[in-house]
């Protein structure tokens, strides 16, 4: 399935949508750090919204790769920098599991019991869905790809582009998926057809800018091409069944803004945060009383094939599977 359309003008009624709760908790002064892979469009949204329900908190972001900026707080947990770690899949959260402090939020009433650890080490801030993000001029005339197997033909070699799983949570999903989908053989030709980037941002621009027909990422950062009328730039969203993954944050051990820091996560799991999130930046909310059909025009989850992959298995061998990725990138010159 293959979706185009530009994003939809917010419906009328947002404005009690986003309305503040009663009685909700002013927090004191104070600057939250928050170590995020998120976009610029992202981070924003939430600091726009912090700035009704949390004043004179200041919120700063480091920014990186979910892999990268774990191993740095990893490298820092004697003595912690930052707050709160926003955002990473399962897999790749459940390697560093002795970073984060557990935290259950009053704003879980709304989230789904399958989006929250059940010790409260993490909770989902929303959901992503893995597509292929298709520049159509650069096709040279073919037809696009429909399924993850026409992605191991031949005429994509070279054409397509994929970040570092071991930098990219969003990366390491969608391997994973594969190698789960369509077995070894499938991942090891994946590996021969397509360009390793370093970064997840590249793969974006590179698609959007027509150096590769093909980019491997998620809906969200992909349909940003789309509302912002790129019309050559379409989301293929595999009939042989897509993989889907909920973006998790976590409350930092020892975490400096102490109370504060909880705040945020608070704030993390908000229908107006996640409203802003779905409006802006085009990120599916994890709440559960966020109608995402009336926001924007993204296709329905039920018209969405789904290959489920287990995000528990994903972390625990996580390290192996990096080494057998790396070993196949490098045997096909990346």
């Amino acid at each position: 399935m293959t979706h185009t359309v530009n994003r939809r003008t917010a419906v009328a009624g947002l404005g009690a949508t986003l309305a503040l709760p009663a009685g909700f908790v002013r927090a004191q002064s104070g600057s939250v750090v928050i170590y995020t892979s998120n976009n610029q469009q992202a981070f924003e949204a939430v600091v726009e919204t912090a700035g009704k329900r949390l004043p004179g908190v200041k919120l700063s972001a480091i920014t990186g790769g979910s892999g990268q900026l774990l191993r740095r707080l990893e490298a820092e947990a004697a003595k912690p920098q930052g707050d709160v770690f926003w955002s990473s899949s399962a897999n790749t959260l459940g390697a560093f599991k002795a970073l984060y402090e557990p935290y259950r939020s009053p704003e879980l009433a709304a989230i789904p019991a399958a989006l929250h650890h059940p010790q409260n080490l993490w909770s989902a801030a929303n959901v992503h869905v893995a597509v292929a993000m298709v520049n159509t001029k650069q096709l040279g005339g073919g037809a696009a790809p429909r399924t993850w197997a026409d992605l191991l033909d031949a005429r994509f070699k070279g054409k397509m582009i994929i970040a570092d799983p071991a930098n990219s949570s969003t990366a390491l999903t969608i391997l994973w998926g594969v190698e789960k989908m369509l077995g070894a053989d499938g991942l090891k030709r994946l590996a021969g057809n397509v360009k390793v980037t370093s970064a997840a941002a590249t793969v974006l621009r590179s698609v959007g800018q027509g150096e590769f027909a093909v980019g491997l990422t998620f809906e969200s950062n992909a349909y940003a091409y789309v509302a912002g009328g790129q019309k050559e730039i379409s989301l293929v969203y595999p009939s042989d069944g897509t993989f889907t993954t909920p973006e998790f944050f976590a409350l930092m051990k020892g975490a400096p803004a102490g109370e504060l820091a909880k705040k945020v996560c608070d704030h993390l799991l908000s229908k107006e945060a996640q409203t802003e999130l779905l409006l802006a930046a085009y990120r599916r909310p994890a709440r559960s009383d966020i109608d995402v059909a009336k926001l924007v025009q993204l296709p329905p989850m039920s018209g969405i094939k789904v290959f489920p992959i287990d995000e528990e298995e994903a972390a625990a061998r996580r390290g192996d599977f990096l080494k057998r990725w790396q070993a196949l990138a490098a045997a096909a010159g990346n």
